[in-house]
């Protein structure tokens, strides 16, 4: 029946997603949109990569069929449109794995399921080069940050916050990166994933999980 097809048709869902850096049109997303039959949706962000996939106008659409189990395929031209950095993506490429959702980047060719719903051996050998150069490239940004706090002390412009100063559980917990922090470990995120997707400490997640049970106090 009719019905019947159109459960099938929700139950088996393709979307294909693109992500160009800018909002006024000086990035032409064309390149990226090629060879599309067959897709449900075609979703296009135009914001800055910085901003976490499901964050995005078009990619909290992507969570919300995630959600109610309707997306069976994910495809992107390439791996680095998923998210703010390698380790971000991994994330996500991580999190659909387990869910049996298909995930395609076109440009390199890697897909976490073969035609035979088995993992794809070739990706996985691929990935692990990936979650190698991600770890340097954290190690990179976590050095030039170093790199600037400690040029910043040698020009006295770095106080960090004053001694004697008390700072809130809410004052805390409402600053951004702390906010996406939390965000995580509401979702089941451990400290080593949370650490990985957002440059941060240890320390800093189990402040933030104790400050969050202080405010809810």
């Amino acid at each position: 029946s009719s019905n019947t097809k159109q459960l099938h048709i929700f139950a088996n869902m393709k979307v294909f997603y693109s992500r160009v850096s800018s909002t006024d049109g000086s990035q032409n997303p064309e390149r990226q949109l090629q060879n599309l039959e067959g897709f449900d949706y075609v979703f296009i962000d135009r914001c800055s990569g910085s901003i976490p996939l499901y964050e995005r106008a078009k990619g909290s659409q992507i969570k919300k069929l995630i959600d109610q189990g309707k997306l069976t395929h994910l495809e992107c031209h390439d791996f680095t449109r998923l998210g703010r950095s390698t380790l971000d993506c991994l994330s996500v490429y991580k999190e659909l794995t387990e869910r049996s959702i298909k995930v395609v980047s076109r440009n390199p060719y890697i897909r976490n399921i073969d035609d035979n719903g088995k993992p794809d051996p070739f990706s996985e050998c691929l990935l692990s080069l990936v979650v190698v150069l991600g770890s340097y490239e954290r190690s990179l940004i976590l050095e030039r940050q170093r790199e600037g706090i400690n040029l910043r002390k040698e020009k006295k412009l770095y106080t960090g916050r004053q001694v004697g100063t008390i700072e809130s559980p809410e004052k805390f917990i409402s600053k951004p990166k702390n906010k996406k922090i939390l965000s995580y470990l509401n979702k089941g995120y451990s400290y080593n994933d949370i650490s990985s997707i957002i440059p941060c400490s240890k320390s800093t997640i189990v402040r933030v999980k104790k400050m969050s049970q202080l405010v809810l106090q």
